[in-house]
Formats: structure tokens, C-alpha cells, sequence
């Protein structure tokens, strides 16, 4: 079975939009504009594309990714790793031709047996909603959490507002920057 990773950027109170400076957001760009940059801090995102063997999307933040990420240095793995999109709206028609791969999923289901597979992780990137639908459904193995001191109030945040029963999580790594940023890897205890 393979595992399902969820990497996020959040706010200390889980909100997790726009922290690149994606318009449309009050607060938008929070991680650049409210902590200092430290090269360190980042170090869990480059393991991340050595590490991962498929990248899977919410169908927004592929619409957001696709046009730019192909072409960024900093992402060159990801650009050659299968990708997978979780969407009921989106067409093979609206997938880009320069990023490789790329297979839409039309439900969780199709994501579960996407773990049955034989392969290395799988990297969630963004996706607030498909992350919460995942966590909902059990799908999720293990958190890569980039965590910001700033409270943001509202926003899309990682985790849902289900009423459901409590879900155990075992800290395996963690480290805290001096800006301030906490990185935490959980996985998720079954």
C-alpha cells in the first residue's frame, strides 16, 4: 500500500490559504509578509520531491499550479512524477501538455485504490478541500506540516469541522526554526 502524505503551509489556527500571495484573500501571503525567510525552515519541502513518487491534486489548486509549476527550477522532480487530480468537473481537455502525466480521479474511492498500488508516496499539495475530504474518509497517512506563528482568523483551513471521532496522530519529526516556523511530521495512528 502506498502512503498518502497531506504538506501544508498553516497558520498557527490551520488556515492554510493562500500563503503565497494568491489573490482574492485578505491576508494573502501571509508566510512572506509576517516571518522572516530562513532557508532551513524549508528543507522538508525539497525532500519532499525526492521522496514522493505521485502527486496528487484538488482540481483549484491544479487550475492554480499547472500553468506556473511546470516551469519553476524549483520543481523539477514534480514535474516528471505522475500527477493525479481529484474532480468530477474537470476534462482531459483542460489538463496541460507541459507537465507531464497527468490522470484524473473522479472520486476518494479512485483514490483508495490508487493507494492499493505499487509505488512510493503520494504528495498532496494545497487542496484544502480534498485534504479535508481525505482526512474525513481516512485516506491521509502522514502530515508534513509547515507551521506559521500568525493567527489569520478565516481562510480555507487544512483540517474539516466534521463532528467525528478523535483521530490519533504520533509526532515522528519536528524542529523549530528561529523565525518562528515549526515544522511537525505526524503519522497518522490506525
Amino acid at each position: 500500500m502506498r502512503t498518502l502524505i497531506s504538506t501544508a503551509f498553516v497558520s498557527l489556527d490551520g488556515v492554510m490559504e493562500a500563503p503565497g500571495g494568491e489573490p482574492g484573500y485578505r491576508n494573502s501571503g501571509w508566510t512572506v509578509r509576517h516571518v522572516d525567510f530562513l532557508p532551513e525552515a524549508y528543507e522538508i519541502k525539497g525532500r519532499e520531491q525526492k521522496e514522493a513518487a505521485a502527486l496528487l491534486l484538488g482540481r483549484a489548486s491544479y487550475e492554480a499550479f499547472s500553468p506556473v509549476w511546470p516551469d519553476m527550477e524549483e520543481f523539477p522532480e514534480y514535474k516528471v512524477m505522475p500527477k493525479y487530480v481529484v474532480s468530477t468537473t474537470l476534462g482531459e481537455d483542460d489538463l496541460v501538455s507541459n507537465w507531464g502525466e497527468t490522470t484524473i480521479l473522479r472520486s476518494l474511492d479512485e483514490v483508495a485504490a490508487l493507494k492499493e498500488t505499487e509505488g512510493g508516496p503520494i504528495i498532496v499539495h494545497g487542496s484544502a478541500t480534498l485534504n479535508r475530504s481525505l482526512s474525513d474518509a481516512g485516506l491521509i497517512d502522514r502530515y508534513h506540516l509547515l507551521v506559521f506563528p500568525v493567527l489569520l482568523g478565516a481562510g480555507k483551513r487544512l483540517f474539516s469541522a466534521t463532528d467525528k471521532d478523535a483521530q490519533r496522530l504520533r509526532l515522528v519529526e519536528h524542529e523549530a526554526y528561529a523565525n518562528g516556523v515549526q515544522k511537525n511530521v505526524f503519522d497518522v495512528v490506525r
